[in-house]
């Protein structure tokens, strides 16, 4: 069994890390870490995330330095659900071990440092890291994943972007002459546990926010190769994100080169499902799916695409385990299919 560890494991996204370790058949769940001014610390995760109850009852410990050293010599792998700074200062440490590491904070995702203080209010210290951080996109980087002792986990709405986006620009179909509009909308509990005004349940309304600025944008710009508007939404409703994302396709293309280019990018690829109608949320809430559907309008040149994932699973902590089967040798999909009430 490889040990593993979270830190940040009090939030939504550290509870289904804890929950998809603890039923996974190769790894064990070896410690669950909160930052050392916590209030959560020394806490049950179970009493902090009752569904957890009979599950997960360890104890969540405070980190500190000497902690951060010891995890990086006696785990195999660790998972960090922590703000961009905490990633940030404490990657040094925990790469400079046996352990693999995979961050879904967004301290390692953009390459320029200059974009990246941009977009995330600081300056990058470790530029030798982020040159060694692979992008954790699972089903297209999934040789540089298997390699990688970094890995940085993309963040939910580049993940359901991304995912719509790549088999059409990675076989030429996107016009270069108009940027991709993505419009995409995120249940509540994307923005974290703490509470806050913004997100509380009762006083969110539909509404866009971060537009031309949210640091998302760089985030699917540098992935994809192409500018994109992105314009993301809050919804009131508690998980999941679908995206609705407009193409101008390139001169000449038909329809059976879109389906192809989406077919041959996810025939071997269960996690992604391509439907034949457009996705919807309570299809892929509470699962590890991305779920996919096009339309094209040939008389235009106009593409459509749905795009539906669990912000908090494929969106995060199922991709960050599909970085770790990669990593570990096991398929990418492993423990994180359901059929039949198992899970494979």
């Amino acid at each position: 069994m490889l040990k593993a560890c979270i830190i940040g494991a009090s939030g939504y996204t550290g509870a289904e890390l804890a929950r998809l370790l603890t039923l996974h058949p190769n790894f064990e769940l070896a410690g669950l870490f909160v930052s050392q001014n916590s209030q959560d610390a020394n806490k049950p995760l179970s009493q902090l995330h009752p569904t957890l109850s009979g599950l997960v009852d360890a104890k969540v410990s405070a980190i500190n330095d000497d902690l951060l050293i010891e995890l990086a010599q006696s785990m195999d792998a660790i998972f960090l659900a922590t703000p961009h700074e905490a990633s940030h200062d404490w990657m040094p440490k925990l790469v400079n071990g046996n352990a693999k590491v995979f961050d879904l904070s967004g301290a390692f995702r953009i390459k320029d440092t200059g974009v990246f203080a941009d977009y995330y209010g600081f300056e990058h210290q470790h530029n030798s890291l982020l040159e060694e951080a692979i992008y954790g996109l699972a089903e297209w980087n999934a040789a540089q994943i298997q390699q990688a002792n970094l890995v940085a986990v993309p963040g939910c709405y580049p993940t359901a972007s991304l995912s719509a986006l790549k088999p059409l620009i990675d076989n030429n179909l996107i016009n270069p002459q108009h940027r991709p509009i993505i419009n995409a909308v995120s249940g509540v509990s994307g923005a974290g546990r703490k509470a806050a005004l913004t997100n509380s349940y009762c006083e969110v309304s539909l509404q866009a926010y971060g537009v031309l600025g949210h640091r998302h944008q760089p985030e699917i710009s540098q992935s994809l190769g192409s500018e994109v508007i992105f314009t993301p939404h809050l919804g009131n409703f508690k998980r999941g994100i679908l995206a609705t994302i407009t193409v101008k396709v390139a001169d000449g293309t038909s329809q059976s080169q879109i389906d192809d280019a989406y077919q041959q990018a996810y025939k071997d690829k269960p996690i992604v499902r391509l439907l034949n109608h457009f996705p919807k949320l309570d299809d892929v809430v509470n699962t590890a799916h991305c779920d996919l559907h096009w339309k094209y309008d040939a008389n235009s040149g106009y593409l459509v695409i749905g795009s539906a994932i669990d912000n908090l699973l494929k969106g995060a902590a199922s991709q960050a385990i599909q970085c770790a089967n990669l990593a570990f040798g096991y398929a990418s999909h492993t423990s994180l299919i359901y059929e039949a009430g198992k899970c494979r």
